[in-house]
């Protein structure tokens, strides 16, 4: 079921990361990522109630929750990073260096957790997932390197956080029915995108919404809402070194919409590099 719900997580994050790019073509990246945080706290809140958790919250013993709410606030950053890249860069250049956080969370969960069955697959699949994202991380022609120059920083930003959050979550979660525990670390991150909003002036943006790309935000915020719960399941339930691997073939998606939607093409050697994780993903997924 873990497998299943890793899967899950992977097809409603990759809807995500096409779904952002669509609501912040004007939409400036910090306004996004707050208002769609709103929506993922309501849909994470809903689900709380809906399975009967809600009572349990007096029980999380302080350890559980000090590493939730720092889980929280690695997403925050992480969230933040990758919507100010997706904002100025191509989806298909930004969301390999953010799934590099996988070969990092891998390493940790391997070192912290001791996941330590199949190692030489995991290590080998490891290998194949970061030559794939150094495949796919393409040089420009000098003009577009200029103009596009700030996306790479906060992919790289977006992913090293991204890899924190997966192990203080796994740490966080233990003994936490994993809808609650996803609620808690919203209500985090929704706290430190409005402060990040607030400080920077733009809650003046606010007035001046396009309708079409606030729409667009809110179905990213249920796209993450749904990828959030079934990926913090398979972290309680499953293994953190196969379930963020699955969780990142996100990518796959992510691609295919944006050649579909944005004209986004991949070179040959991306398209190895791709082939190349893919195939990293699957021989730890096989041999779990």
């Amino acid at each position: 079921m873990w497998i299943v719900m890793a899967v899950l997580s992977s097809v409603f994050a990759g809807l995500t990361s096409i779904l952002a790019k669509c609501g912040i073509r004007k939409t400036d990246s910090d306004v996004a990522t707050a208002l769609r945080t709103i929506v993922v706290l309501v849909f994470s809140w809903i689900m709380v109630f809906v399975v009967g958790s809600a009572d349990t919250i007096t029980q999380i013993a302080p350890k559980s929750l000090l590493f939730l709410l720092l889980s929280g606030v690695a997403t925050g950053a992480s969230w933040i990073c990758y919507f100010k890249a997706l904002s100025v860069g191509d989806v298909n250049k930004v969301v390999p260096v953010d799934k590099s956080s996988t070969v990092l969370t891998v390493l940790l969960a391997i070192i912290l957790f001791g996941e330590t069955n199949h190692l030489a697959v995991k290590l080998v699949g490891t290998v194949f997932l970061a030559v794939g994202i150094i495949l796919m991380i393409e040089k420009k022609n000098a003009d577009a390197k200029e103009k596009n120059a700030m996306w790479l920083p906060y992919a790289i930003g977006s992913a090293v956080f991204a890899a924190l959050t997966s192990i203080l979550a796994k740490v966080g979660i233990s003994g936490v029915e994993s809808n609650l525990g996803t609620a808690i670390r919203t209500g985090v991150v929704l706290v430190m995108a409005w402060m990040i909003v607030f400080i920077k002036g733009k809650h003046k943006l606010l007035k001046s919404q396009n309708g079409k790309e606030l729409f667009f935000i809110a179905l990213s915020g249920l796209a993450t809402g749904g990828s959030w719960l079934c990926y913090y399941y398979a972290i309680q339930n499953g293994i953190v070194s196969v379930v963020v691997p699955i969780d990142k073939m996100s990518i796959i998606i992510s691609i295919a919409f944006s050649y579909i939607v944005f004209k986004e093409k991949l070179s040959k050697k991306a398209l190895v590099g791709l082939l190349l994780m893919i195939a990293g993903t699957l021989a730890m997924v096989i041999w779990a």
